[in-house]
């Protein structure tokens, strides 16, 4: 027994050592391609992910595959991704906290909220399947050309409410009605999207059941009705005991209150089916009104988390991709077609949805920007497809792009949507 736990020890020492070399380069590396990608007035999430794609298979492992393999080996893999969960999570706290709902309390933002998240999941669903059932003979031969559909359909449908929230923050939108109406939207696309992942996997694995779906609703239903009638006075019950209106600093049992909420609401997303990142988001609605405590967590949690936690999330998403399997003109040709449906259904429809709501023109072809920001969460989606063997490698790769493509245009397009409207210019204040 002795023995055994003696190579544990050591083999849990090796894997901790190859960690923090990773850290020590994946740091600088993000915080470098971060700055660079605010001077060229791209979001620093940008940037982030591209240091995960330069240190990644589609570079580094590329053209120096001995030293790639050896300093992002498959054992580190499982804990920097549990790290990265973890960064998730408390950024959609601090996206959540920051959420005007509000604005929502307007009966127009609420039909304009609705309005959005339905068009801009059905939409690129629908375009998303179809386009899928034609390429699945060239792309995915031996697939269930059904599922491969629905699954690429769910990738294109996806909204990256994190990436979304970060590039808000960048542009300080958070705090505004466009802001309020782009999260609730988004937030809805994102329930919708894993809800619907969650059959689609099901269904991949001979798996689903009507009743089961029924119920995953139905706790998402009650878990939504709790935070909405209970979670606001539980939590500012707990801030009156814990936490004096003038602290400026948060006492150790309300950051430990705080932090075991966002992991037990995490958990309860989680089992739902819908992300645990949802979690961290929920409870961050719930401490929106406790402004100082908001303020006291910016201060002393925030830039933790941004400058540790959010690096190495948004960075493990580049080291996962590899952009270098495409080889033919027919790959391009697909990839050309994805990429365009995937914008026209959903700036298009979410556009024409606001301003059936009663929202202004240039409001609304701002939502219709920050509603194609796909990012991570298309990620996720493509790597439950992957796991399940319903998307080829080639796919994979396609769909990678899109999802880098569209949060590269959402910045530059957010800026000018923003100069039209005169609601001020990308904010470099954390460059």
């Amino acid at each position: 027994m002795t023995g055994h736990a003696e190579i544990s020890t050591h083999g849990a020492e090796h894997i901790l050592a190859l960690i923090l070399l990773q850290l020590a380069v994946i740091l600088p590396a993000a915080r470098l391609l971060h700055v660079l990608a605010r001077r060229l007035r791209q979001p620093g999430v940008i940037g982030e992910i591209m240091a995960g794609i330069v240190l990644g298979p589609s570079m580094l492992g590329a053209w120096f595959p001995e030293v790639f393999h050896t300093l992002f080996a498959p054992a580190t893999m499982l804990p920097m991704s549990i790290i990265s969960q973890l960064g998730l999570l408390l950024l959609m706290f601090q996206i959540g906290s920051d959420f005007r709902l509000d604005a929502l309390s307007d009966e127009r933002n609420r039909r304009a909220v609705l309005a959005i998240a339905s068009v801009s999941i059905v939409v690129p669903l629908v375009a998303g399947g179809v386009i899928g059932w034609l390429s699945a003979a060239a792309l995915a031969p031996g697939k269930n050309p059904a599922v491969y559909s629905l699954f690429v359909g769910t990738a294109l449908a996806i909204t990256a409410v994190p990436v979304l929230g970060r590039i808000m923050r960048d542009f300080n939108l958070a705090r505004t009605e466009v802001g309020a109406v782009a999260m609730g939207a988004a937030a809805t696309n994102d329930v919708a999207g894993w809800t619907l992942l969650a059959a689609i996997s099901a269904f991949a694995t001979a798996r689903f059941s009507i009743g089961q779906t029924g119920l995953q609703l139905g706790g998402i239903a009650l878990l939504l009705a709790v935070a909405l009638y209970a979670g606001r006075p539980f939590v500012h019950a707990l801030v009156k005991r814990l936490q004096g209106p003038a602290d400026d600093t948060l006492s150790p049992a309300m950051m430990m209150t705080i932090l075991t909420l966002i992991f037990c609401v995490g958990l309860a997303t989680a089992s739902l089916g819908i992300f645990a990142a949802f979690g961290g988001f929920l409870v961050g609605t719930l401490f929106h009104r406790e402004q100082h405590v908001v303020a006291a967590w910016e201060r002393q949690v925030g830039r933790f988390v941004d400058t540790l936690f959010l690096p190495i999330f948004f960075t493990f998403t580049g080291l996962r991709t590899d952009i270098a399997g495409l080889t033919s003109g027919s790959d391009w040709a697909w990839l050309i077609a994805l990429t365009a449906c995937a914008i026209g259904a959903k700036i298009v429809p979410v556009y024409v949805a606001a301003r059936r709501s009663g929202l202004g023109p240039e409001t609304s072809r701002t939502l219709g920007v920050m509603m194609n920001t796909r990012g991570l969460m298309e990620l996720v989606v493509l790597n439950v497809g992957r796991d399940l063997g319903v998307i080829p490698t080639n796919v994979f790769s396609m769909l990678v792009i899109v999802a880098v493509v569209t949060t590269l245009m959402t910045a530059p397009l957010l800026n000018r949507t923003l100069l039209r409207s005169g609601n001020g210019v990308f904010a470099r204040t954390d460059a």
